[in-house]
């Protein structure tokens, strides 16, 4: 971090949100505005999910976040081709005056989330300002930040929390009435989801808004790696710079609660015999012959009382629970808190994966982490690996372990729903 940035750690005591000049789709140049969104580049199971994007329109965001080329130089000057392309074609327009934008993701059961997207100022986690939860790997920063710096835009939104009170009563009362406006766009994706989007240009309105947050701290709920990607970049550039800042939608979740689900992982070269071998006299292990709901409700049944997973594969499920005390004594490390400790993730990380199976925890050519369930247990019995399904943490115990300073191991936790890509970008060169 340069020396400016040291001085703004002890002047800069909360979220710091400033309006940006969005850039979005013309609707009249695309086949649907559903049909060029995408999930996040990470929630994209590829090459199915990649390849259904691909073909839904010739312009769909997925062509930008995860471009497609021989080589990693070779995608990342694709992405910026096919953005500056877009532009020059007007496919994609900047709106006329910078402000925030308010967004809303409703589904058929009831779930309703509205948030504030706008240019949050970069904070590292000394400051307190922005609360990581999971470590990174060090390589998809890496290859985040090469499309960044290609491609001079903020492509897609992290998702952050904060926990409102009476002093955001101002932000929550300019969010319920934008709402009551007819939206700048209103889509429906193909997982059942209603968005709708609008601007908010009001000086007061964005006055209070700035004023509100910038008593708080926010924890992030997804995004790390685009976020240390931020920090990455803003190291790069002298402040001020427009990498000074990075594109967020802030969920207030004491009105609108988010999902808290876990990322599961997928062990390409090893078979559900070996794992389950390399556990006896380590973990008691039960097969169950049931379906895949009855299977997670008795993972569920288990974690009450301590670590459980669920492995998948080989056309069962194998739960697998009560830790023998002395093995999880002698791996996992002693000087962290309890409850991270206790996690299920460290259990898996440091227990299962490093000592027990050996497997190396960075490497996609041995693991992958895939938010899906269902597709999970299906790519390892298509591939002949190990699906290791998790159960999810309380979005209590992430916050109160970030506000510790401690972080998780990496992807433990998928907070939900996570924005649609594609609706609101930030091209920071305009």
């Amino acid at each position: 971090m340069n020396s400016a940035g040291h001085s703004e750690a002890t002047t800069h005591q909360g979220l710091e949100l400033t309006p940006f000049r969005g850039l979005r789709y013309d609707p009249d140049r695309v086949g649907s505005l559903a049909a060029v969104t995408s999930p996040p580049y990470d929630v994209v199971v590829r090459p199915d999910g990649l390849h259904h994007l691909e073909a839904a329109d010739p312009h769909n965001i997925v062509r930008l976040i995860l471009p497609q080329a021989a080589t990693p130089s070779a995608r990342n000057e694709q992405a910026a081709d096919t953005l500056r392309r877009w532009l020059s074609e007007g496919v994609l327009t900047t709106d006329p005056e910078p402000g925030f934008y308010v967004y809303e993701q409703r589904d058929g059961n009831g779930m309703l989330q509205r948030g504030i997207i706008g240019a949050l100022r970069v904070s590292d986690p000394a400051e307190q300002v922005v609360l990581p939860h999971e470590d990174v790997m060090p390589h998809v920063v890496a290859d985040r930040a090469d499309l960044m710096r290609a491609t001079s835009a903020n492509l897609e939104p992290l998702l952050l929390t904060y926990r409102g009170d009476d002093s955001t009563a101002a932000t929550a009362d300019v969010i319920e009435r934008t709402a009551e406006r007819p939206p700048l766009l209103a889509t429906t994706t193909e997982d059942g989801f209603h968005h709708r989007l609008w601007s908010v240009t009001s000086a007061d309105d964005l006055a209070a808004i700035q004023t509100d947050l910038g008593r708080h701290q926010a924890l992030i709920a997804d995004g790390h790696h685009r976020w240390a990607t931020y920090r990455r970049l803003r190291t790069e550039h002298p402040s001020p710079s427009p990498w000074d800042h990075g594109l967020v939608l802030l969920v207030d979740t004491a009105r609108y609660p988010l999902r808290v689900r876990a990322i599961h992982r997928l062990l390409h070269d090893l078979p559900v015999a070996e794992a389950v071998a390399a556990l006896d006299g380590r973990f008691r292990v039960r097969r169950l012959e049931v379906p895949l709901p009855e299977a997670l409700n008795a993972l569920a049944d288990a974690a009450r009382s301590g670590n459980a997973f669920l492995l998948a594969g080989d056309g069962a499920f194998h739960l697998v629970d009560h830790p023998d005390p002395d093995l999880l004594a002698r791996t996992i490390p002693a000087d962290r808190p309890a409850a991270w400790r206790t996690l299920d993730a460290t259990v898996l990380h440091a227990t299962l994966l490093e000592h027990v199976w050996r497997i190396p925890e960075d490497s996609p050519a041995h693991i992958a982490y895939i938010h899906d369930t269902a597709a999970t247990v299906e790519k390892a019995e298509r591939d002949g690996g190990t699906a290791v399904l998790m159960h999810p943490v309380r979005e209590e115990v992430v916050r109160d372990l970030a506000r510790l300073g401690v972080t998780m191991p990496r992807k433990s936790t998928s907070f939900g729903p996570k924005p649609a890509t594609g609706l609101v970008l930030r091209a920071l060169d305009l």
